[in-house]
């Protein structure tokens, strides 16, 4: 039998992440694992003031993720059946790296290595990457309310560090997919075609797997 697939949706905020693993699992019925953002009680004072209230803020996520990415280990990748996530955990990483001080970084990746030694590895990444005036297009059409005082420059600097990420991600694993797909000029929400095209990838990747399993 062939490894379950565990496809998961990666990009900077407002890129379209959500949307597209909604797509993906309606395509191929898989159960959808979203991330948990209007819950962080931390989220909206971290956008006033990131100094303050970025360790908190962090810790909360990683918890949270951590026991989503436990549960549907335990409910749906151990028991053979495939998941889409609209984040991959190593995103917190990115996030910390460019938020906390040197101390506060160092605590964290403590804690973020123990606790993701066992955690579910994706074996196919979609990473949507755009400009910054696409990013904040689709953020102000959201209308998230905790979202409305993001600074373009830390969204800006948000996206060189996925960017940075993605790539060293792929020196580092080459035995997993990555399929890019640039938001400036896909709109996959509003152009069916774009869609389409984007999940026909999605499915050559998921064939291919299967057949080198």
């Amino acid at each position: 039998m062939g490894e379950t697939p565990f496809i998961t949706v990666e990009g900077p905020i407002g890129v379209g992440k959500t949307s597209l693993a909604k797509a993906i699992s309606e395509q191929f019925q898989y159960p959808l694992l979203k991330e948990i953002v209007d819950e962080n009680p931390f989220l909206g004072k971290f956008y006033d003031n990131i100094e303050e209230w970025s360790f908190q803020t962090e810790m909360f996520f990683l918890c949270n993720r951590y026991k989503q990415l436990g549960d549907i280990n335990k409910n749906y990748i151990s028991q053979n059946q495939p998941v889409v996530a609209d984040y991959h955990i190593f995103k917190n990483l990115i996030f910390a790296q460019r938020t906390l001080n040197q101390q506060e970084y160092e605590k964290y990746y403590k804690i973020y290595d123990i606790l993701t030694k066992d955690t579910p590895t994706p074996n196919i990444i979609i990473y949507l990457h755009a400009s910054l005036d696409t990013l904040l297009k689709r953020i102000e059409m959201r209308g998230r309310e905790v979202e409305k005082n993001i600074s373009a420059a830390y969204l800006q600097q948000l996206s060189l560090d996925y960017e940075e990420a993605m790539n060293i991600f792929e020196q580092q694993h080459p035995e997993i997919p990555v399929l890019r797909f640039n938001g400036d000029d896909l709109d996959f929400v509003k152009n069916k075609q774009d869609l389409n095209m984007m999940l026909q990838q999605v499915s050559a990747s998921l064939a291919k797997r299967s057949v080198q399993q």
